[in-house]
């Protein structure tokens, strides 16, 4: 079990003003809104999530980064636990057409419109439930997914990504260091429930039994 640093820098890219984020609509409605997985969350206002999620290539470098740190081959199944639309999917299926790609996703909005080269590749379901057999693929990630879940929940689902996967694992969290950089993520967050310290989330792992790699991302 490795700490990486492999969505970090797409994070760091994105400038954030947490104030104007909580203080522009009432935050519980826009959470509630955001907690539908529906329109609002993937393409509507800003202020209830992503206010338009469209596909720009900018996951191309993190497939390749997996690609790169899995020493990815051809015919090897990869699981994208909460794959939205499907964007970094279609990426990893660009750069090698042999990869045999599973998306899982809560949102049947996102699924609906997801690319349409992945679409036929994704399943709706809950990380707790993965509709899958033992051992089944070589590498199981969830980028930004796995904080939306309640505890029982989330306990849950480390353990189901560890029981489909037959070789590699990595899932990315947001995490705080410092006062500051949980105000930021309380701030910012529409969907997270796990609001936890690095110190907590590898607790979580050790409990549990994830055997994987990891990542944080933290809002500065």
């Amino acid at each position: 079990m490795t700490e990486k640093k492999i969505v970090t820098k797409l994070h760091t890219s994105t400038k954030r003003d947490y104030l104007a984020r909580v203080n522009s609509v009432d935050k519980a409605w826009a959470a509630e809104r955001a907690g539908e997985w529906g329109y609002d969350y993937w393409d509507g206002s800003r202020d209830t999530g992503y206010g338009g999620y469209k596909y720009d290539g900018r996951w191309r470098r993190v497939a390749q980064d997996l690609i790169d740190e899995y020493g990815l081959s051809d015919g090897d199944r990869i699981l994208d636990v909460g794959s939205g639309k499907g964007f970094l999917l279609h990426d990893l299926k660009q750069l090698n057409e042999k990869f045999e790609i599973t998306g899982m996703d809560i949102s049947e909005y996102a699924l609906k419109n997801a690319v349409d080269d992945v679409r036929e590749h994704c399943v709706h379901g809950c990380a707790s439930a993965i509709p899958f057999e033992d051992n089944y693929f070589d590498l199981v990630i969830s980028i930004n997914t796995l904080h939306n879940l309640n505890l029982h929940k989330l306990w849950t689902a480390f353990e189901e990504v560890n029981r489909v996967s037959k070789a590699h694992q990595f899932i990315c969290v947001e995490a705080y260091r410092n006062e500051r950089e949980k105000a930021n993520l309380l701030y910012w967050q529409l969907t997270c429930r796990a609001f936890f310290s690095p110190e907590d989330w590898q607790f979580l792992f050790e409990k549990t039994g994830y055997k994987g790699d990891y990542e944080y991302v933290y809002f500065e």
